[in-house]
């Protein structure tokens, strides 16, 4: 009994959105160490995830296999 389902998620989307959380967190970390204010450091990686993703999804290529 063992049926295979598709995955969840592609490749390509989860590495695109791997990517954002990356920098997201980088954006975050830096901005909290310049400044020491968590509100604005968050709110500085949240913009910065979401246009790392924008970024990255237009830029990481598609899977034309199928």
């Amino acid at each position: 009994m063992s049926e295979t389902r598709p995955p969840l998620v592609s490749t390509r989307t989860a590495v695109v959105l791997v990517l954002g959380l990356l920098c997201g967190t980088a954006a975050g970390v830096l901005t909290y160490l310049a400044g020491d204010n968590t509100a604005a450091a968050v709110l500085a990686g949240l913009a910065a995830s979401g246009a790392a993703v924008a970024f990255f999804h237009a830029h990481v290529g598609h899977d034309d296999r199928g």
